[in-house]
């Protein structure tokens, strides 16, 4: 995907052969998690890369100057409840003392578009970056959905980070084209989505995998 707001995880042997693992239909649910949770706290690294810095001076114990960086604004997660939440332990593993809010969003049955149904966020959310969390991108509705949000309630739109493991084509399109501005940190971009509008290769269901409630 030729965009300047995609960002794709460096691909080597190390993140090729994590992504094998949890494709996998026939791995254990528990190595499911391990490798999957692998995975995410790379991306989170990845997605922490898009954020504002600025420079800074230290002193180091030697007594001499070390010139870096740090961050140059406050951000919370924000996660797309269920699978989302799978994601949360990776972001708190690197950001001590995060705040992370909820967004429920599901399909109607009806209409057959995205409803939401609950968002609980952090108070001050129209000051911060937003890391939003769901390890999917199919279609795109769902996250589309969940970004109107954001804005609703004073995030600027060029401040959300979306952090995912899987992406199609299809749903980077239609999430850029309602929101060019923010930026999509995914790990694979996959081929295509089915007529079932599931991802392919894909995953299957992240979240019922990865919380053990897929049916047998």
């Amino acid at each position: 995907m030729a965009s300047p707001n995609v960002y794709v995880l460096q691909s080597n042997h190390q993140t090729k052969g994590l992504f094998t693992l949890i494709r996998d239909k026939d791995i254990k649910r528990e190595d499911f998690i391990f490798y999957s949770d692998r995975l995410i706290r790379l991306l989170i690294e990845e997605g922490l890369n898009c954020l504002p810095f600025h420079e800074t001076t230290v002193i180091t114990p030697t007594g001499s100057e070390y010139k870096g960086v740090s961050f140059a604004s406050k951000i919370c997660g924000v996660s797309i409840v269920r699978a989302g939440e799978s994601m949360e332990a990776g972001l708190r593993a690197v950001c001590k003392h995060i705040k992370i809010g909820k967004i429920l969003i599901q399909r109607d049955e009806e209409t057959a578009l995205p409803k939401l149904l609950y968002a609980k966020l952090p108070t001050d959310i129209e000051k911060r970056y937003v890391l939003l969390l769901d390890p999917m991108l199919a279609t795109g509705g769902t996250v589309t959905q969940a970004i109107e949000v954001l804005v609703e309630k004073g995030v600027k739109e060029e401040n959300i980070v979306f952090i995912n493991l899987i992406a199609a084509p299809e749903g980077i399109q239609f999430l850029h084209s309602k929101y060019p501005k923010v930026k999509i940190v995914t790990g694979e971009i996959d081929t295509n989505l089915n007529e079932k509008k599931y991802i392919i290769p894909g995953i299957g269901d992240f979240g019922d995998r990865y919380f053990g409630t897929e049916h047998k």
